[in-house]
């Protein structure tokens, strides 16, 4: 593999899948010893534009971002019950870590040097000021890949 293939050396986040979100939330806050975050539930089909293993999916889920760490941002996910990497994940591997995230420019680039690699999109979709790939590095990096690029 090329070295730097991703064009940064900066994790940015850590994404955990959970089946209760309004319980975990309140567990990871008073853990940490870190405020509440508000939850907030992903857009639907006609803004987000989801694919899931190369099908539009109206897949949505229900996300809690902790940004009181210096060095990385924690997002937790609750899916619902559409396809999506999400549900895959929990239901082959229960609640746990989903996805290493990175902030990349020229994602498309980055897709394709990762695809010649063997590691495909498994999921992609828009939000509000960027774009988000999950590429399925499961096999060979032990994790979901997230590609994040905010325009």
């Amino acid at each position: 593999m090329a070295n730097n293939i991703l064009g940064t050396d900066v994790v940015v986040q850590i994404g955990i899948i959970v089946r209760d979100i309004e319980k975990t939330v309140k567990d990871f806050a008073e853990f940490f010893g870190v405020e509440v975050p508000k939850i907030i539930e992903t857009e639907e089909y006609d803004k987000t534009h989801t694919e899931y293993r190369k099908k539009p999916t109206n897949a949505r889920a229900k996300l809690a971002f902790f940004r009181n760490f210096k060095n990385i941002e924690i997002e937790l996910i609750e899916p619902d019950e559409n396809p999506s990497t999400w549900r895959e994940f929990l239901e082959t591997h229960g609640e746990g870590i989903h996805h290493i995230g990175v902030f990349v420019k020229n994602m498309d680039e980055k897709i394709e040097n990762l695809k010649k690699e063997g590691i495909e999109v498994v999921q992609k979709g828009d939000y509000t000021g960027g774009r988000y790939a999950y590429m399925d590095s499961y096999n060979k990096l032990k994790f979901i890949l997230e590609l994040l690029e905010n325009f």
